[in-house]
């Protein structure tokens, strides 16, 4: 797992986290989660990249729970069991894409 927090008082734009995946050869898909909801334990067979864009999330990776603010990025590699969780009243908004090796 690789942790990658925002360091600006800003979030960033939604044109330069497209920046920021395309430079990886990644294609980005919008996820959108309630308040309040959670995405139980569950594994995949590919990378798993992901920069909050609004709201907050955390996630349990293997029993380590991280808080992650709008700009913060996280690499969950494959095959790792991980869980996420909306943090707040608010819903949400991520940037995720698959690392397929």
């Amino acid at each position: 797992m690789i942790l990658t927090r925002w360091n600006s008082a800003e979030p960033p734009a939604p044109i330069q986290i497209r920046a920021i995946f395309e430079n990886e050869g990644l294609v980005p898909e919008i996820e959108s989660l309630p308040a309040h909801s959670t995405i139980r334990d569950h594994r995949h067979p590919f990378d798993e990249v992901r920069i909050v864009l609004e709201g907050m999330l955390i996630v349990n990776v293997m029993g380590n729970e991280l808080l992650l603010r709008p700009g913060d990025r996280i690499e969950i590699p494959s095959n790792t069991r991980h869980s996420k969780t909306v943090h707040g009243v608010s819903a949400c908004l991520s940037a995720v894409a698959k690392r397929a090796y």
